[in-house]
């Protein structure tokens, strides 16, 4: 959109003032860490210090961008590529790049790794920034950090450089190292209210009735709205539901099990899954007997959602409480 990026910060009142005092006072921390739930502006929020950050026109102590700069519209994630086209920002995040690019002769299939950090961000440390305002690295799902990335980071935010700004995002803060919780300044975003997803997502040309159904399921993210929206998605939770109901009353564990081993890699997904699972629980325990079974199951459901938003194993989360349930 034209215009400070900022600007576009929807329901985060509290994160949007914090960036925008430091920028009027000219004391933007050399490195923040935006968290909170995935989809729910803390990367909008990002693009928008950068750009505030890197803006031609910009006064010391204005709080905003002036939208329409080269280097403010150079500055925002290419649709493409994800990446900004400003060469003073940059972003790291897990197989965001070609192996060759940083140096490896793999993808990083498992973790934001070392090699990324080394070429991306402690090659060009001790250099200043190539259009002289400011420097600033964005690291998209900072949890993915290998502990070899995350100790090489750790050494230039001890060290911070002057026009050098690290924006680290994460939505699982736990997981990364005490070390660099302890050099950050800390931005906690909300979830965002489920009227305001149902009204994004209608102006992504979502229907009426779409959006009032999806969005009390979306836990405050857009991210999970969204998917809750695409038909390929649909259709995987309906089966993860279904499969998960006759697991629960199934003679031996062979089904849960399975079921574990499928959602042990993507926990956003899982997380999706089992908002759903919760959703249709909610509706059995209104029309079958015995009530008491089936809202002590919804509840074994919320409970598995609480602990993998406190950066629990997908895998042994899913057994857990399944076991419960049976």
């Amino acid at each position: 959109m034209p215009g400070p990026h900022l600007a576009n910060l929807r329901a985060q009142d509290a994160p949007a003032e914090t960036i925008r005092r430091a920028l009027r006072t000219g004391r933007v921390h050399h490195a923040y860490l935006f968290e909170g739930p995935d989809g729910v502006g803390k990367e909008l929020a990002a693009f928008g210090l950068a750009q505030a950050l890197v803006c031609e026109k910009r006064g010391d102590t204005s709080a905003e961008a002036c939208g329409a700069c080269s280097a403010c519209v150079r500055a925002l994630p290419d649709p493409k590529t994800t990446r900004s086209k400003h060469p003073d920002i940059v972003v790291l995040e897990r197989a965001l790049y070609e192996p060759a690019a940083i140096g490896r002769r793999t993808p990083e299939n498992q973790d934001l790794s070392i090699d990324q950090v080394r070429t991306l961000v402690l090659a060009h440390a001790q250099f200043p920034p190539h259009e002289g305002k400011a420097r600033v690295f964005i690291v998209r799902r900072a949890e993915e950090m290998s502990t070899a990335a995350a100790n090489a980071l750790l050494k230039t935010l001890e060290e911070p450089i002057q026009k050098m700004h690290f924006i680290v995002l994460t939505s699982q803060p736990d997981a990364l190292l005490p070390t660099i919780l302890s050099r950050v300044q800390r931005v906690r975003f909300a979830p965002l209210p489920e009227a305001l997803v149902a009204e994004l997502l209608e102006a992504r040309g979502v229907t009426k009735e779409t959006a009032q159904r999806v969005a009390p399921l979306s836990g405050g993210s857009m991210e999970i709205a969204l998917s809750l929206c695409d038909e390929e998605e649909t259709e995987a939770r309906e089966a993860f539901v279904t499969s998960a109901l006759a697991a629960i009353d199934a003679p031996t564990m062979a089904a849960t099990l399975e079921l574990g081993e499928k959602s042990k890699g993507d926990k956003v997904a899982l997380r999706i899954h089992l908002l759903a699972l919760a959703s249709r629980l909610s509706r059995i325990a209104k029309e079958k007997e015995p009530a008491e079974r089936w809202a002590a199951r919804y509840g074994h459901v919320l409970q598995a959602l609480r602990d993998l938003d406190s950066n629990a194993s997908p895998q042994l989360t899913l057994e857990s409480m399944f076991i419960k349930m049976r």
